[in-house]
């Protein structure tokens, strides 16, 4: 007697995803609890530039669960789960979890390489301070130490790319209303932010990490690719 197979259900809110959505949520409640006793979470656990007295290794990695206000939460919750609940079902949670860590880790790199060379004059001792407007100066040394980079964007960018390679001809409806493939949504996605990378610099914008979340996600697919083929092989 033969037994009817069921595939393993698809879950809307898997739960890899699912806690990533709570511990951000947390983590912003918590913002804001601790700042009204004078305790800034963000600062603490935001990535710092390399060059500060600020910096340390745990904000490679807890700077992506903190976000400036609730429209920067919101839209990247809800990127987070448009396109991480597909891929978590497909990979299962542990790869979901190695494939978010690395993206997070991309876009960190890529932010302190951008930092790098946009204030390696200050890093050097060329200017004495730094005019922030409004007729004020300060040392080199407090700018540098107030450069901090919060949001997961980065893990949103890296779930984007992986989401246009492995499906790309599925339709996003941007905005809701407009129907675009998501192969193309990706590549002007990508292009603006390059553009505004380049054009922008005072935005408040990590342009250059959302890319280096999308370029380390596709290093990664690249490698469980090659893995899974010569497997195969």
């Amino acid at each position: 007697m033969y037994q009817q197979y069921s595939p393993p259900k698809f879950n809307i809110l898997p739960p890899v995803c699912k806690n990533l959505l709570i511990i951000n949520v947390i983590a912003f409640l918590a913002t804001y609890v601790f700042r009204m006793r004078g305790i800034d979470l963000s600062d603490i656990f935001g990535l710092h530039f390399f060059a500060s007295e600020n910096h340390y290794f745990w904000q490679y990695i807890t700077y992506a669960f903190f976000h400036d206000n609730f429209s920067h939460l919101f839209f990247n919750l809800f990127a987070i789960w448009m396109f991480g609940y597909t891929l978590e079902n497909i990979w299962g949670g542990k790869r979901f979890i190695i494939f978010c860590l690395v993206a997070c880790l991309g876009a960190a790199l890529a932010q302190q390489l951008t930092y790098y060379f946009l204030y390696s004059d200050l890093l050097n001792g060329v200017y004495s301070g730094v005019n922030i407007g409004n007729g004020i100066t300060i040392s080199t040394s407090e700018f540098l130490n107030n450069l901090n980079t919060i949001g997961a964007s980065g893990i949103v960018f890296g779930l984007l790319a992986a989401f246009g390679m492995m499906f790309p001809n599925s339709t996003i409806y941007f905005y809701f209303l407009i129907p675009i493939k998501t192969k193309w949504f990706v590549l002007i996605y990508m292009a603006l932010e390059l553009f505004n990378g380049i054009t922008t610099t005072s935005d408040g914008v990590a342009h250059f990490a959302h890319l280096g979340g999308a370029v380390a996600g596709l290093i990664l697919l690249w490698i469980w690719k090659r893995q899974r083929d010569n497997y195969q092989y």
